[in-house]
């Protein structure tokens, strides 16, 4: 009986190697239903899920709020294209020119969508606007970034693994090193810059804090200089950082910002551009869109996810429970030496090891942890993220710090 139990992951992973492509790594944890903080597998172990979906599910697996709201729009209408309006989208677009103070917005699906849309209104707003000449507009980005995966996204990529057999690239695109004022200035001699491309906080380098200095003088220079700044936020944005936008704990308003991920609350793809009438009007019917983007589904389900996130006040709970993860994590730090940094903003972390980037302990360390009941995963190889969903309490946190311990014991 055991065995058969055990056969159950197994199978599915093996029905996913055989008919799915291999573009993913994944922990071979099959996973079956989610509520709140917690995940369970297919053989019925419960988990602490210290990932969320990559930040996607900010409030909280299946809350039964946006549930409702996705079951309730879903028998009533789901798509008509953008070739009509339909009656969720304006509610959508209001609500979150009401809670963001951005003039329009700009509905599309992925992550890397919104990404594609940001370079293509910059460039247009170049052209248009600022007078550079066509085709000569440049966007500076920073080494260590993650945009997404699509060709534009990949031409900004300084990772081998995201770009190499991939080219011939996207011309037009300057990579600087990430807290580098001084790159910054060197940079912005150039006469053609568009836009700088920036994540308030490095996901994917590993949850890479910058400079309050380096971002307060990064705008500033943008504004001196009338270049764009795009505040890439579909990770950091919608409260994980303990507030609403990552850019606001340092009173900076980006000209242009990209939300994503927890915008539906883990349930569809949706994302979206927040900018003002200056530039989000340079783009004109029929040179951009999406048959889903603005969906009444999607918007039914992110005016839930946006109400829910401000009704439970997520940032004040990411800010507390956030500082009290890195605090307990720091006193395990002290036991062991394999530990070399605890850092982030929030509930967006990160531990960073003393071992190489190819060593395996980190990988191995998360084998452990879901063996324990938590899960979580290595970025960068020697770096781990912890990135819960924003419900979590102070009890749920001391769990999983104590299987965090437990498990760096067992290495």
């Amino acid at each position: 009986m055991l065995s058969q139990i055990q056969n159950i992951s197994s199978n599915y992973i093996a029905l996913e190697d055989k008919y799915g492509a291999h573009n993913y790594h994944p922990l071979p944890v099959v996973l079956d239903r989610a509520q709140g903080v917690f995940v369970w597998d297919v053989e019925g172990k419960q988990y602490l899920d210290f990932l969320s979906a990559y930040s996607a599910v900010n409030q909280g697996h299946c809350h039964p709020r946006i549930v409702n709201a996705l079951i309730e729009q879903a028998k009533k209408l789901t798509l008509t294209s953008r070739a009509f309006y339909n009656s969720s989208l304006g509610e959508f677009e209001k609500l979150v020119h009401d809670i963001f103070a951005y003039d329009k917005l700009l509905p599309m699906n992925s992550g890397a969508e919104a990404v594609e849309t940001a370079v293509k209104l910059a460039r247009k707003w170049a052209y248009t606007k600022k007078g550079i000449p066509e085709n000569e507009a440049k966007i500076i980005v920073f080494n260590g970034n993650f945009h997404g995966r699509t060709m534009t996204a990949i031409s900004a990529s300084n990772d081998p693994s995201s770009y190499k057999g991939f080219g011939p690239f996207v011309p037009g695109i300057i990579k600087l090193n990430y807290n580098d004022i001084e790159a910054i200035d060197t940079a912005f001699l150039e006469p053609n810059i568009a836009a700088i491309l920036i994540e308030p906080i490095q996901g994917e380098a590993g949850i890479i804090v910058p400079s309050d200095k380096f971002m307060q003088d990064l705008f500033a220079k943008c504004k001196e200089k009338n270049i764009l700044f795009i505040a890439d936020e579909i990770q950091t944005g919608l409260c994980r950082t303990g507030r609403l936008l990552a850019c606001d704990h340092l009173g900076i308003r980006p000209d242009l910002v990209l939300l994503g991920k927890a915008l539906s609350g883990g349930m569809m793809p949706v994302s979206a551009v927040l900018a003002d009438d200056e530039i989000m009007l340079c783009i004109k019917p029929g040179e951009h869109g999406s048959t889903y983007g603005g969906n009444p589904l999607a918007c039914a389900v992110s005016i839930e996810s946006l109400k829910v996130l401000l009704d439970e006040q997520l940032s004040e709970n990411a800010q507390e429970m956030g500082s009290l993860f890195r605090h307990l994590l720091e006193e395990v730090r002290t036991q062991f030496s394999i530990i070399k940094e605890i850092r982030g903003k929030g509930l967006l972390n990160a531990m960073e090891l003393n071992t190489e980037e190819g060593d395996d302990y980190a990988w191995n360390l998360c084998m452990k942890m879901a063996k324990n009941g938590l899960l979580a995963k290595p970025t960068h190889g020697n770096i781990i993220r912890f990135a819960p969903p924003l419900i979590i309490n102070e009890s749920q946190i001391k769990s999983a710090i104590s299987i965090i311990e437990k498990s760096l014991k067992e290495m």
